[in-house]
């Protein structure tokens, strides 16, 4: 198919057109006849000696290495086409072959230092401004780059750049060894620890088959006893029969009047051993499993539990304001089946070694083991869930906000599982629960409720006057706890919806306080996601101090009071900081900052 402006490749054989063809006669642009596409020309550059297109006129005034040049307009051009002489030296532009990518008949030859980007004639022409970008013609540029410092930065940065991957590469096989010997090891243990079930299993049979058998050889013992007994019985009874009967035959009174006396008193013997024969209590044996052991086999869904720790090099600790606390580590909680960067509004512990977490992004809650810092397992939702609670040691609950909804969750074989949902009238944020009632914050219009486990409303206080955005909340005994991040305020209340407490960060403008724990001696520790710190409020709200500073836009907290750690989350864009909960060692001697 024919397209316009093209032409076949030609070779002239003089360096003007006195011996072309009459189409080589026509005026065409010669930059662009060299890249195989003939325009008519629109003028003349009289330094390069050369006709350009309009396109190629336009842009040779623009260029900061020809826009000097002198250029003629179509009338002032020349009327007859020059090619230049024959010549064994090449053009300074002749070793640029790469296509662009963009337009891929045009061949890149010039440099956006603006854009950092390599250009072609069209890119030049359609995309970048000579007023903002500085485009630089590659063959009047690149003069000075042979052996240049340039050349040699950049030489030196791949060189760089090639070690540590090839260091990276290095670290992967070792790493990834280590991870197969410790597969290998855990293999073992798995055997082993069978074994040591096996072994276990033949001890108890071992005990139980010994009563058996000693049930047995009592059994065995008392039964030959008694035949014994029996045996001797019977034969003195038929000796004495048979001699009745042969005194009797033989008519000898005498004798046979002795033998009958001795025959009653024979009769009143055994009479008397009888009854002790016949308490022999004779019994029939069965086997009763044990069904305790029976039951925990059955519903055991696993052998055990085959953990994971990354093999990573720790990052740097989060420097922290107080001696007394120290960074231990952080944990990894984004999985393979997130499709975001993780977002962690919500955070309890079931137990010290197992920390259930909201991410609210993904639609998940996760059951992070704290031992072995990884996900263990992970329960997908039909929406972002916010915050959560601890029920019992088996059961949980989330708040749905954007559903209305509060979802139940039980744990069961260190699994999550879905339990019932309570349909709630307005979107619910924060929730918490102590003695089986729920306090549950909500937004537009601002209230808290106080529910039962089965829905019913105990309560309502209405947060008109009070809150704007109660976010979280938090309680106790004696008091409801309210994290306001528009207001700037932890709000204590009692149980009856009055006020007792107030801690204010208006001192800040930049405060933002969002989640919240309760500490084993009943303070606060409340993130402040735009200062930056966590800071610890006592009980009744009077007084505070910073505990951690120069954090990473803190979101949510956990506080374990047995081993005296507290897990942070933050809210970040940068997936490095949103994807892991931060560890903190914590002793509680702080120094009152405030």
């Amino acid at each position: 198919m024919a397209v316009p402006g093209k032409k076949g490749s030609k070779q002239f054989s003089s360096s003007t057109t006195s011996m072309a063809s009459d189409e080589d006669l026509q005026v065409y642009c010669q930059p662009c006849d060299e890249e195989g596409t003939r325009l008519p020309a629109h003028g003349y550059c009289t330094d390069c000696k050369e006709h350009l297109c309009k396109t190629c006129f336009t842009v040779h005034q623009k260029l900061k290495s020809t826009r000097h040049h002198t250029v003629l307009d179509a009338i002032s051009m020349p009327k007859v086409l020059h090619q230049p002489s024959t010549s064994i030296h090449k053009s300074p532009s002749d070793d640029l072959t790469t296509p662009c990518c963009k337009h891929p008949q045009e061949i890149m030859k010039f440099y956006c230092n603006g854009h950092k980007n390599l250009l072609c004639s069209v890119c030049v022409t359609l995309e970048h401004q000579a007023a903002i970008c500085k485009v630089d013609y590659i063959p009047d540029t690149s003069g000075n780059i042979i052996n240049s410092k340039e050349y040699q930065v950049i030489l030196q940065a791949l060189n760089t750049t090639f070690d540590q991957y090839q260091q990276m590469v290095k670290d992967v096989k070792e790493m990834t060894a280590k991870s197969n010997r410790s597969l290998k090891d855990a293999l073992e243990d798995i055997k082993k620890f069978r074994e040591e079930i096996n072994q276990r299993l033949d001890e108890l049979e071992r005990q139980v088959v010994h009563v058996a058998k000693v049930t047995e050889q009592e059994n065995n013992s008392n039964i030959t006893a008694v035949e014994t007994s029996c045996e001797e019985v019977t034969k003195s009874l038929k000796i004495s029969s048979e001699k009745i009967k042969q005194l009797n035959t033989s008519k000898q009174a005498n004798t046979l009047f002795m033998e009958l006396k001795l025959a009653e008193k024979l009769m009143e013997d055994v009479e008397k051993t009888a009854p002790q024969l016949s308490t022999y209590d004779v019994k029939e044996h069965h086997f009763k499993e044990n069904e305790t052991l029976l039951t925990k086999l059955k519903t055991e869904k696993s052998l055990g539990i085959l953990t994971h720790k990354p093999l990573h090099k720790e990052c740097q600790p989060v420097q922290i304001k107080s001696r007394q606390s120290s960074h231990e580590g952080e944990i990894c909680v984004k999985t393979s089946k997130d499709e975001s960067s993780c977002y962690i509004t919500g955070m309890t512990l079931l137990t010290p070694d197992l920390l259930i977490i909201n991410d609210f992004n993904n639609n998940a809650v996760k059951m992070v083991d704290t031992s072995s810092q990884s996900v263990y397992d992970q329960l997908q939702l039909d929406d972002g869930p916010w915050d959560i609670t601890t029920i019992t040691s088996t059961e949980l609950a989330v708040t749905i906000p954007y559903k209305k909804t509060i979802q139940f969750i039980s744990v069961s074989s260190n699994k999550l599982k879905k339990r019932h949902t309570l349909k709630v009238d307005k979107k619910c944020f924060g929730i918490s629960c102590y003695q089986g009632k729920l306090v549950v914050s909500f937004l537009k219009p601002t209230k808290l409720q106080i529910l039962d486990m089965d829905g019913t409303i105990l309560t309502t206080f209405d947060g008109k006057d009070i809150f704007m955005f109660p976010y979280f909340v938090t309680c106790n005994s004696s008091s409801i706890y309210v994290s306001d991040w528009w207001m700037k305020t932890v709000t204590r209340m009692n149980w009856q919806g009055d006020v007792i407490g107030t801690r204010c960060c208006t001192y800040s403008c930049m405060s933002e306080l969002k989640g919240m724990s309760l500490s084993d001696d009943d303070t606060l520790f409340v993130c402040d996601d735009a200062r930056c710190v966590i800071e610890e409020i006592s009980g009744d709200c009077s007084t505070g101090k910073v505990v951690l500073e120069n954090l990473k836009a803190p979101y949510t907290v956990c506080w374990c009071s047995e081993t005296k750690k507290l897990y942070y989350s933050c809210n970040s864009s940068n997936e490095r900081i949103a994807n892991f909960l931060n560890i903190i060692n914590c002793d509680k001697s702080y120094t009152n900052v405030l």
